[in-house]
């Protein structure tokens, strides 16, 4: 019997730059080769070109850093209109996806925020992303997705952009309406990058309840159940501190995910599912 080929998949964390203790731990990851990706907040407040310039010694040739385009609160745009805000920062989730499915937001604004983050990712970097994501996965929505895509097409045409939509064989529970909702959106956004000449990886895992309740070490291996090669699982391995607890409410589950993500346990799924990070 033939032996079973290894599966390449890419381990993104998202929300490097967001405090000095998560930037940290995902390096910590990174150059124990526990992570083969991350993408990078370059609009939180403590992101300094340190930071940068420390993950691109630990990144090398073996992790890709992508730019996690941010648009909501409590985040401050980078350019200077930009419209709508509240108290000087962008608008809630809920009231962005609201404005984006009603289709009120402003294109050219919507261009211009998402141009001055590229910018800022290139200066940092001193290039283009390897791939686009979006912080709490914004970049899906209507209009956004297609600023989105028409800024990448000129700014890093070779970079590839994150879809959430899962694996036809990966289990789709409705205990997790939040994988649902991201499928649908998805399908509208891997049919706009294909008319776009851009590329998508081809499925996505990764979203669970945050709650205190979840219990990482049991939900990881179901990510991997039925991701193809190439297929994107994210996650938001982490520690605490001052800064994170101020910005994010997404705080001890960066920790588990850590810990989970730097032992045996993750290390032995790898193996024991033929998968690679290499």
């Amino acid at each position: 019997m033939s032996e079973v080929a290894q599966r390449r998949i890419w381990l993104c964390a998202d929300d490097y730059g967001i405090s000095p203790a998560v930037n940290a731990a995902i390096r910590d990851l990174i150059s124990r080769r526990r992570l083969n990706a991350t993408s990078v907040m370059v609009v939180a407040p403590s992101f300094r070109q340190a930071e940068a310039t420390a993950l691109i010694e630990q990144a090398g040739q073996h992790a890709a850093i992508g730019l996690h385009v941010t648009l909501t609160a409590p985040f401050r745009p980078l350019s200077q209109a930009y419209a709508p805000m509240r108290n000087g920062a962008f608008l809630t989730l809920t009231a962005t996806a609201g404005r984006a499915i009603a289709n009120v937001l402003q294109p050219q604004v919507l261009e211009a925020e998402i141009e001055s983050q590229f910018a800022a990712f290139r200066e940092a970097f001193g290039r283009v992303p390897d791939f686009v994501d979006g912080h709490q996965h914004a970049h899906l929505f209507p209009q956004i997705d297609a600023a989105l895509m028409r800024v990448a097409k000129r700014a890093a045409p070779q970079a590839w952009l994150r879809q959430c939509e899962r694996a036809a064989a990966a289990p789709k529970p409705l205990s997790d309406p939040k994988g649902l909702i991201l499928d649908a959106f998805s399908r509208r956004f891997r049919r706009l990058a294909a008319q776009s000449g851009m590329r998508t990886n081809p499925a996505f895992a990764g979203t669970y309840a945050f709650n205190a309740k979840s219990d990482y070490t049991r939900l990881f291996p179901v990510f991997l159940e039925g991701l193809p090669e190439g297929g994107v699982v994210m996650c938001h391995p982490g520690r605490v501190d001052a800064e994170l607890s101020r910005l994010d409410p997404v705080t001890d589950l960066r920790e588990r995910e850590h810990d989970y993500l730097g032992g045996e346990m993750f290390s032995a799924l790898l193996t024991a599912r033929r998968i690679t990070l290499a």
